[in-house]
């Protein structure tokens, strides 16, 4: 059996697991199929006879079929262990797959040739794009064959007038930000790991972002898509129409289903123009009701120029601080907000936020701050929001947590846990998108541990649901969370869940073991 956890005991049997506490790559003893050393002695390895777990019986790789996906694409079918290191393990190190054979499509034909064969040899096949989701869901639970997009990269389309992209799925975010921005447009959606991720995995998660207080979600920017069913047809809903209101909008289907329903190989997107006039403020905040109090109020100061509105609670920047050894110019604050402004008049703009900025320090809002109007100093400011995840991972094992919650309840979430858990963690910090109710919610630990686990699940999924939240936001349920479906979906609609994916998927060969309970 390969990595893939943490379980827990309050969830069902899912599939056998090893969670890899610190750097990955420790072999276990007595175990096969994973490859690696690591300087570190922490992991913990859950057994399928604890869990009653096992393979679902999909057909073992074989020889032949390496030899035939050889010939179909010589050069980009990779087999070797070594290779395959950093294609079977996550981002946060945390799960890890023993997949032994990774395909490199170029096109969408190929794409469909490949899951043709898998759906008449029983192949399972895990969809891969850059590989950053923090739920387990783009690495193999055991030996499924990686189908990554990293070679699907091809920009077909740009129209300047409408600023509908079509492009391919493989194509690395901030790849596409960068060529729109020559054309004076952006991307609608801005991300930590918009340096690797690929726009097909963004939208098979429904990837939010620090963008979506402005632009809405991909459920509304994405026009069209195509994609690649399980049995090898072909979907072809690659629309660069705003308004099509002929029968079911079948690319919502896709959208967020994480590859369990199909592979997307290509997107067509609504691209906004991109703003001539950005500033950003970085504040100090007292209390988190102050926090909410200044969201309130640069709602209706700023109105149509806001673009983002972060918040980030003091431990996150002490952590900011000890492991990158990056500096804030605010400090002594319990909070920090970070404010965003975005328009085409700069000078409209920047008198709008002035007048905020004395309303906010006046009234007693916000005790400091600083403003940035330079690309270097909003760069550096914004670095402070988006490399908390890294400071994160520094500090310890990582329990993450993607929570949406009305407003007003984000942070009693975090003082909840932190009262609950005491010594037992490391840190416990609160974070996030505050403009769209979204907290991420991490906990540190010096290493992994059951018992810790077991303190914050499935507490944290019923302060949730207790308060009409869900469990998450924005990263998708992957592996880790598939099991907890239930504290944010009424049975009915996990059922019609399933009614879809054994419709559009009858082997089940499309990303198993994931979202699905």
């Amino acid at each position: 059996a390969c990595a893939a956890g943490p379980l827990r005991r309050s969830q069902p049997p899912a599939v056998p697991a090893e969670v890899v506490s610190r750097p990955w790559g420790v072999r276990p003893r007595g175990r096969r199929g994973l490859h690696g050393s690591s300087s570190s002695p922490q992991e913990v390895v859950l057994t399928s006879e604890r869990y009653g777990v096992e393979r679902l019986p999909f057909s073992r790789v074989s020889d032949g079929d390496v030899a035939f996906f050889e010939r179909m694409m010589p050069g980009r079918v990779v087999t070797n262990p070594e290779e395959l290191k950093p294609f079977n393990v996550d981002w946060l190190k945390s799960v890890r797959g023993c997949s032994k054979l990774m395909l490199k499509p170029q096109t969408t034909a190929e794409v469909s040739q490949v899951l043709r064969y898998c759906y008449e040899r029983n192949l399972a096949v895990n969809p891969q794009g850059g590989n950053t989701g923090l739920v387990g869901g783009s690495v193999p639970v055991f030996d499924e064959i990686i189908l990554s997009t990293v070679l699907m990269n091809r920009i077909i389309s740009f129209d300047k007038v409408s600023g509908i992209l079509v492009c391919q799925a493989g194509c690395v975010l901030e790849k596409l930000n960068e060529y729109l921005e020559e054309q004076a447009f952006v991307m609608p959606l801005d991300l930590g790991a918009k340096g690797t991720c690929h726009i097909g995995g963004n939208v098979a998660t429904n990837a939010g972002g620090l963008r979506l207080l402005r632009y809405g979600s991909l459920r509304g920017t994405v026009l069209g898509l195509e994609v690649v069913l399980a049995d090898g047809s072909t979907l072809d809903c690659l629309a660069s129409l705003r308004k099509d209101n002929t029968g079911y909008d079948l690319k919502q289907l896709f959208i967020g289903s994480e590859g369990t329903l199909g592979v997307i190989t290509a997107v067509s997107i609504l691209c906004p123009q991109k703003p001539t006039a950005v500033n950003l403020a970085f504040l100090g905040c007292q209390s988190f009701a102050k926090v909410l109090e200044t969201f309130t109020t640069c709602r209706i100061m700023l109105g149509e120029i806001l673009s983002a509105y972060e918040f980030m609670d003091e431990k996150c920047m002490e952590l900011v601080k000890r492991h990158l050894k990056l500096s804030s110019p605010v400090t002594d604050s319990p909070f920090y907000v970070l404010i965003e402004t975005s328009g085409s008049n700069s000078t409209h703009d920047e008198e709008k936020l002035s007048n905020f900025l004395e309303q906010a320090m006046t009234s007693g809002l916000v005790t400091d701050g600083t403003v940035a109007t330079d690309d270097k100093k909003i760069k550096t400011l914004w670095g402070l929001r988006e490399r908390i995840t890294e400071a994160l991972a520094h500090d310890g094992y990582v329990y993450k947590y993607d929570i949406s919650l009305p407003v007003e309840k984000l942070y009693d979430l975090v003082t909840d846990m932190r009262a609950r858990l005491g010594r037992s963690a490391k840190n416990v910090v609160g974070y996030g998108h505050l403009g769209d109710g979204n907290l991420h919610l991490n906990i540190t630990a010096e290493s992994y541990s059951h018992s810790l686990l077991d303190a914050i699940e499935p507490f944290v999924y019923e302060w949730s649901a207790r308060y009409n939240g869900s469990i998450s936001a924005e990263h998708g349920l992957g592996f880790k969370k598939k099991q907890f479906i239930q504290y944010s979906k009424p049975n009915e609609a996990i059922l019609l869940m399933k009614r879809f994916k054994a419709m559009l998927d009858p082997k089940g060969i499309l990303n198993p073991y994931k979202m699905l309970p």
